[in-house]
């Protein structure tokens, strides 16, 4: 039972506070110590939800979770849907949440492996119960990578833009948006976040759902 119970005295605090340093920056600094690599420590300066601008939320979530609304934590129908694809014959792409991305960054380590996999969907239903949606989001903007040691919305506005994360156009925040799958690789303005972005913004022209569509009707046979 005490283990079971060992995430939430950790994760509590986190509806009202900004954690000053996650797992994935520290593993950051260690392969920076070891390369000799410079800055050592991460671009990374948190803010609240109203310095940042209102399409960075709805781009994050086009291009990363636009069901987030709809689940709690683990989005089964994403889920299902990729071992649908791998059995088809296809390539077996992430399904992880918004919530399962901040477990990772805040508490655990990068990797493939099944008992991290197993930690993260475990942290991930606690911050489900534990904090609101907003929070999470809010956490998740604050502590993405968003390119070679730069972490959350306002480094990442400041170092590909030269503006604040409040004064991102929804082009701009589209383009963020878009290389969060391979930050440390890819430019906001680049000819793959440009491809990416034009998806991205077709899709923030609609509010994230919040709700099941209803199933379609069933035909009636006229026989």
């Amino acid at each position: 039972m005490l283990l079971a119970l060992l995430p939430v005295p950790f994760i509590v605090p986190l509806a009202v506070v900004h954690p000053p340093v996650t797992m994935v920056m520290l593993g950051r600094v260690i392969t920076h110590l070891g390369s000799g690599e410079r800055p050592l420590w991460p671009r990374h300066t948190p803010v609240a939800r109203a310095r940042i601008a209102p399409a960075l939320r709805r781009a994050v979530l086009a291009s990363e979770d636009d069901r987030f609304y709809l689940h709690f934590g683990i989005d089964t129908v994403e889920l299902r849907n990729a071992l649908e694809r791998r059995r088809r014959g296809g390539r077996l792409r992430g399904a992880s949440t918004l919530t399962q991305q901040v477990a990772k960054n805040i508490f655990l380590w990068n990797g493939r492996s099944f008992v991290r996999k197993g930690l993260e969907l475990y942290l991930a239903l606690w911050l489900e119960l534990l904090l609101s949606k907003e929070r999470i989001l809010d956490l998740y903007l604050n502590l993405a990578e968003w390119g070679p040691n730069d972490f959350g919305a306002e480094a990442a506005a400041r170092v590909h833009f030269r503006k604040s994360a409040a004064a991102l156009t929804r082009d701009e925040a589209a383009r963020l948006a878009a290389i969060l799958p391979s930050p440390r690789r890819w430019s906001p303005r680049g000819g793959i976040a440009s491809q990416r972005a034009a998806v991205i913004l077709g899709r923030m022209a609609y509010a994230a759902p919040r709700e099941e569509p209803p199933a379609p009707a069933k035909r009636r046979s006229t026989r």
